[in-house]
């Protein structure tokens, strides 16, 4: 039933907002030379290696020969239509390519970074028994998770140390309740969360504008 809802919902999201990639496309590709999706190795159901799909955010030349495997707010690679993106999730969305694909689920853990789980390969023992997946629980809680990197010292170490540690255990709160209901309750609250941030970035640009006008 799960890989069913999966597929139907990746599907038509896939059809549904076909205009917006192809607006989101064209504004890649004039903001900066280079493909319009990126595409990066991450560890699926039974550490089954595979590529996932989101827009380019960043320059192309950092993008293939950065070494820190890490993003955090502000960094100087992201560009101006990558920040916005990112800001609004929107980066996020050809993942359902993914989905349609039967490689991530709508709901589960994010699939992380070979080298990561490596580092907490019995961990993912038991959360890649099952598909990763575009939100859950942890998703909800480090929504603004770049912003808290780029307030460390130390990103990757405040990453391994703390905020992977805390994801992978929401991931086996989340195999401890799993059910088609409460799938729906996290992709609601997902997009609860990613309509009222939308909304939230609109006033305040719209509030920088006017001050703008006033100022001029």
């Amino acid at each position: 039933m799960k890989r069913g809802f999966d597929f139907v919902i990746a599907f038509a999201g896939l059809v549904l907002l076909s205009p917006l990639f192809v607006m989101v496309g064209l504004l890649i590709k004039l903001g900066s030379p280079g493909p319009v999706f990126f595409r990066q190795e991450r560890m699926g159901k039974r550490f089954k290696p595979f590529f996932i799909y989101k827009f380019r955010t960043m320059i192309v030349d950092n993008l293939q020969n950065r070494q820190v495997p890490l993003t955090v707010g502000g960094d100087p690679r992201i560009t101006s239509i990558g920040r916005w993106l990112r800001k609004s999730k929107i980066d996020e969305l050809p993942q359902l390519i993914n989905v349609l694909r039967g490689e991530i689920s709508l709901v589960g853990l994010r699939p992380e970074m070979p080298q990561f789980v490596e580092l907490f390969r019995t961990d993912y023992q038991e959360i890649l028994a099952v598909r990763p997946g575009i939100t859950d629980m942890a998703s909800l809680k480090y929504r603004n998770e770049e912003s808290v990197l780029a307030k460390a010292e130390d990103p990757e170490n405040e990453y391994l140390r703390n905020v992977l540690p805390d994801q992978i255990r929401l991931a086996k709160d989340y195999l401890q309740c799993s059910s088609f209901l409460f799938d729906l309750r996290v992709i609601l609250q997902t997009l609860f969360k990613l309509f009222r941030h939308t909304s939230d970035l609109e006033q305040s640009r719209r509030a920088q504008s006017g001050r703008l006008h006033e100022r001029y």
